[in-house]
C-alpha cells in the first residue's frame, strides 16, 4: 500500500477513529487502526472494541492498494508531530514507512487479516436525520446524568424520541435525571413517523466529540433490531441497539413545588467549588439551606474539618435545610448555558429540579441524601 494525504486529513481520521480503540485488550490488534484503501482518491480508517466500532474516509493520492494495521496512539503522536505539509506513507503486511519533507518513521503493525471484521450496513428502513447541533447539545445536556459505562445496564444508556419536530432526550443513573426537549428539523422521509432508540451514553458522548471534527449540518440515524449506524460526514459509527424498558422518567418529575429559589450560576459554582475542599470525598454531601433570600453552604470531613459559605438568592417559602452530592449540582451548572438557575424544591427528601432560567426545556432531577441529626 502506498499513498500521499494531507496532514490535517489523516490526523483527523484517526483522531475519529481512535476512539473506538482499545488500549489494554486480550487482542493486541484491538489497539490498532485498520488503514486500507478504498478505491481511487480514498484511504478508510477502521477501529473497533467489538461494543463500537468507527469507520472514517479521508482524501488521499493512492498510488498503490493495500491495507495494514497499526498503533493508532503511536501513530497519531507521529502526525501530530510532523510538519504541516503531505506525509507519504508506505506499507507492507506488518511495517509501515511514514515521511514528510527530512522526518521519516518506521512503524511495526499487525496484518489486517488478524483485524476483526466490521459489518457496517444497514437496511435503510427506520432512519432519522437531524440537525448536527441540537442534537449534540441535547446530548451534552443528558449524557453526564446515565449510570457509568461499565455498569453495562439500562441506566447507562440515554433515551432518545423524535416526534414531528421536537427532540426529547433523557438519561438517569437512579440518583439523578436530566431531560431535555428542543425543537428541531426533522430532515426524515417520514416527517410523521416518531424514532425511537436507547443508545449507550459513551456512544453518544464519542459522537459529540467526533461532530466537533467532522463538522456537517446532519446526522443519520439508522437502525434495525440489534444494530445502528449513525453517519456524520464521511464518518461511520456502527453499535448496539439497546434493548429493554427504560424507566418511565416524565412520571418521577414533580409536577408542583411550594419553594423556589433562584441563584445565579457563577456565584453558585464558586460557592460549592470552596466548600468542596472541606468535603468528605467518600460521599460528597454539601449541606444547602435557604432561607431569608440566603442560601447557606457547609461541609465537614472528620479528618479535616469544615467549610462554610453563603450567596445571596431570591427565595420564597418556609426555610429548608437540604443536602446533596455537590458533584451532580456542580456538572449540571458548568453546563447549563443560563447565568440564573431556578432550584425548586419540595421537601429535605423530595426530589429536587434545577432549570435554567433561559432554557427551561431543559430539567436536571436530583435526589437529596439524607441529613444526620
Amino acid at each position: 500500500m502506498k499513498f500521499v494525504a494531507n496532514k490535517e486529513d489523516l490526523l483527523n481520521g484517526i483522531r475519529i477513529v481512535e476512539r473506538a480503540t482499545v488500549v489494554k485488550g486480550l487482542q493486541p490488534v484491538l489497539a490498532n487502526v485498520l488503514i486500507e484503501t478504498a478505491g481511487e482518491g480514498q484511504i478508510k480508517l477502521t477501529a473497533t472494541d467489538f461494543d463500537l466500532s468507527i469507520i472514517t474516509l479521508i482524501s488521499a493520492n493512492v498510488e498503490e492498494e493495500g491495507k495494514i494495521t497499526l498503533p493508532a496512539k503511536k501513530l497519531g503522536e507521529i502526525i501530530s508531530r510532523l510538519n504541516d505539509d503531505l506525509i507519504k506513507l508506505e506499507a507492507t503486511d506488518f511495517t509501515a514507512t511514514i515521511t514528510c519533507k527530512n522526518s521519516k518513521f518506521d512503524i511495526i503493525g499487525i496484518s489486517a487479516n488478524e483485524f476483526p471484521q466490521v459489518e457496517e450496513n444497514i437496511q435503510e428502513i427506520d432512519c432519522m436525520e437531524i440537525e448536527t447541533k441540537p442534537f449534540t447539545k441535547a446530548i451534552r445536556q443528558v449524557v453526564s446524568a446515565a449510570a457509568g459505562y461499565e455498569t453495562n445496564n439500562l441506566l447507562s444508556g440515554v433515551v432518545c424520541q423524535v416526534e414531528k419536530n421536537v427532540l426529547e432526550m433523557a438519561a438517569t443513573d437512579g440518583n439523578r435525571l436530566a431531560r431535555v426537549r428542543e425543537v428541531v428539523k426533522n430532515h426524515s422521509s417520514d416527517e410523521e413517523k416518531p424514532f425511537e432508540m436507547l443508545i449507550s451514553s459513551r456512544v453518544l458522548a464519542e459522537l459529540s466529540k467526533i461532530s466537533l471534527l467532522a463538522e456537517a449540518e446532519i446526522i443519520k440515524i439508522c437502525k434495525e433490531m440489534k444494530k445502528i449506524v449513525i453517519t456524520i460526514d464521511k464518518t461511520k459509527i456502527v453499535t448496539r441497539l439497546m434493548v429493554g424498558q427504560f424507566p418511565k422518567y416524565n412520571q418521577l418529575i414533580p409536577q408542583t413545588f411550594p419553594k423556589e429559589a433562584s441563584v445565579n450560576k457563577g456565584d453558585l459554582i464558586s460557592a460549592l467549588e470552596r466548600v468542596a475542599v472541606m468535603v468528605n470525598e467518600k460521599n460528597s454531601i454539601v449541606k444547602f439551606e435557604f432561607a431569608d433570600n440566603v442560601l447557606k453552604l457547609s461541609g465537614d470531613s472528620p479528618e479535616a474539618g469544615n467549610s462554610q459559605d453563603e450567596i445571596d438568592i431570591k427565595y420564597t417559602g418556609e426555610p429548608l435545610a437540604i443536602a446533596f452530592n455537590y458533584k451532580f449540582i456542580l456538572e449540571f451548572l458548568k453546563i447549563a448555558e443560563s447565568d440564573e438557575i431556578k432550584i425548586q424544591l419540595n421537601t429535605p427528601l423530595s426530589a429536587t429540579v434545577f432549570v435554567p432560567v433561559s432554557d427551561e426545556d431543559y430539567i436536571y432531577l436530583v435526589m437529596p441524601v439524607q441529613l444526620r441529626g
